[in-house]
């Protein structure tokens, strides 16, 4: 039971409901509408919970106060709960309303660019630009009422099984993540700089070592990257880490998180976790992280698309390149137009276009040319039937998976039932990946990722047959958190620093306090880092993780709130030795 305090529990305007029939109650909230029939004036009261119909009737002794109230005002009103003449059924509190008895003008409003329950009717760049009213609409409200619920679930599921909240820097060391670090300079030492983090990587493994071997923490990280619809500059990470545990232990236990969490989606909730490999995740959907929503597999054709005896299909072979397809059931769904559609949407993805084969009741057709004849063996030899529609791509291995991979999303975007969810766990992902630009390896999750242990014979032959001891969590398509065993022998970090083109003086100066602790009894330990916006998103059916974010950057990680980046003074250049910047930049801070 909640301790007695001096204030009472407030009461919403969305909360009350028949039980409060008879009582004189007290509420507050901002005026959603104002409608006068006659002598009786209506108001919309609107609080976080929701609204509450209030009714101002014609013996009411205030009428020139009550003439003043405009939309957005804010009022306390004191008065009794009746039951509505008209109830209103979408509402909580719709078979009551407040008879007033006295109301109070506690800020009045002037006329907003926008209402909040027209939100949808005005630009992004305008809402963001007055984000607190955008936050005043009803579902956002409920977004953000959802999201301190889960980030209490989150706390209460992580502390029951014995894991410790713990801290850990916001002003670090710049670290290679994958993406740009946000740097901050240090007035005290010129020329110098903290990092805002990435993640907590490092540091949660010292904590391993320090003994403490259940963490997490609910933290903001820091990436300066290219934003898209799930990602922002800064965002909230659920971070795990634990000592003396298999990755099966953990999956585990993040299985059951989700389960607890999505519980508020679906209470009756019965989902199923798969556990696919990377390799077999490229090679049926073209991607590692699948929506299996969509229930389209991508094939390979390279053994008998000879039987179509296409020069363009037999050229794709003969230069090493593959055939890679879809088959989609009911032919019939695609006409021409679309056809067409289809093919273009391949061409501006990069690739070749998509060639298409199917059966009408004139016979075999295909888009290349190619005799019906032929077209009829390729169909038996596929065990295919006559209804369904067959799209080939040619091209290099990886763009081809790529592009039926895109095709396949595209063409299953009916499947997308967002109250639907698929889980999947992506495991044995290389550990490296070849950085065409920089002409070197590069990490495919980060550095103190742990290779298996079967593999690393492989490190100084064949580095990108090196399988990783990682896992993915991905839901509907949308990767929602990312972990691995990690690294707990110095010369196997050291190892793997080298092949990234470490030098030992880099390795020192970067890393030289974490590989001094991995001299002094490192446990065995693994982690995760769970994408919390992410899973906000999808549990709130949204499209953006800017509509579960209260404060969130623009595509071009612009805050139009505060109107930040922002230039700063001459004199704050000068105090952090960064008066030696490009003149342009300079002139720009003036």
């Amino acid at each position: 039971m909640a301790p007695k305090t001096h204030v009472d529990q407030k009461l919403y305007c969305g909360k009350i409901n028949e039980e409060f029939i008879g009582q004189q109650i007290t509420v507050y909230g901002w005026v959603q509408v104002k409608r006068e029939l006659g002598s009786i004036t209506f108001v919309d009261l609107r609080d976080r919970e929701g609204i509450l119909q209030i009714v101002f009737n014609p013996d009411f002794s205030d009428r020139e106060i009550l003439k003043r109230i405009g939309r957005e005002f804010i009022l306390m009103v004191e008065g009794e709960v009746i039951r509505r003449s008209s109830p209103n059924p979408e509402l909580f509190s719709g078979q009551v309303e407040l008879n007033a008895r006295k109301f109070t003008i506690l800020s009045e409003s002037e006329l907003p660019p926008f209402f909040p329950e027209n939100r949808h009717q005005v630009s992004e760049e305008l809402r963001f630009k007055h984000r607190y009213l955008d936050l005043r609409n009803q579902k956002m409200q409920k977004n953000f009422k959802t999201r301190s619920q889960i980030n209490l679930k989150i706390r209460n599921y992580l502390s029951d099984l014995g894991f410790l909240d713990i801290e850990t820097p916001v002003l670090t060391k710049a670290t290679p993540e994958g993406a740009r670090d946000y740097l901050v300079p240090s007035r005290m030492y010129k020329g110098k700089m903290f990092a805002l983090p990435q993640s907590p990587q490092i540091f949660k493994q010292l904590l391993m070592i320090s003994g403490f071997d259940r963490y997490y923490q609910i933290t903001k990280c820091f990436r300066d990257e290219d934003l898209r619809a799930d990602r922002q500059p800064e965002f909230t990470q659920v971070d795990i880490e634990m000592s003396f545990a298999r990755p099966a232990d953990l999956i585990e236990i993040i299985n059951g998180l989700m389960l607890d969490i999505f519980q508020l989606k679906n209470k009756k909730n019965n989902y199923q976790f798969k556990t696919i490999p990377y390799q077999q995740s490229m090679n049926e959907y073209g991607t590692d992280a699948p929506d299996l929503r969509i229930p389209y597999i991508i094939r390979d054709f390279n053994s008998t698309a000879v039987l179509l005896k296409s020069n363009i299909l037999n050229g794709i072979v003969k230069n090493n390149q593959v055939i890679k397809g879809l088959v989609i059931p009911d032919s019939g769904q695609f006409s021409r137009k679309n056809l067409d559609i289809i093919n273009q949407y391949c061409q501006d993805l990069g690739g070749k276009g998509a060639i298409w084969i199917k059966h009408s009741d004139q016979g075999f057709k295909s888009s290349l040319k190619i005799e019906p004849a032929d077209l009829e063996k390729f169909f038996r030899a596929n065990q295919l039937n006559k209804s369904d529609m067959v799209f080939l791509i040619g091209d290099e291995t990886d763009k081809a998976l790529f592009l039926a991979g895109k095709l396949r999303e595209y063409l299953g975007r009916s499947f997308q039932d967002k109250d639907r969810l698929e889980f999947v766990w992506i495991t044995d992902f290389p550990l490296f990946f070849y950085n065409k630009e920089e002409k070197r390896l590069d990490s495919n999750h980060h550095p103190f990722t742990s290779p298996r242990l079967e593999d690393v014979g492989l490190l100084d032959s064949d580095p990108l047959k090196v399988r990783s001891i990682a896992y993915d969590l991905v839901l509907n398509g949308v990767e929602i958190g990312g972990g691995s065993q990690r690294i707990k022998d110095i010369d196997l970090q050291k190892r793997i620093f080298e092949l990234l083109k470490l030098s030992e003086t880099e390795m020192e100066e970067k890393f030289g306090f974490f590989l001094k602790a991995l001299k002094y009894g490192v446990p065995p330990h693994l982690g995760i880092a769970l994408g919390f916006d992410r899973i906000m998103m999808l549990l709130t059916g949204e499209e953006s993780i800017r509509e579960i974010i209260a404060f969130p950057k623009t595509t071009s990680s612009l805050c139009l709130l505060t109107g930040s980046p922002s230039s700063v003074s001459e004199k704050q250049l000068l105090e952090l030795g960064l008066k030696g910047m490009d003149p342009a930049f300079k002139r720009s801070n003036k």
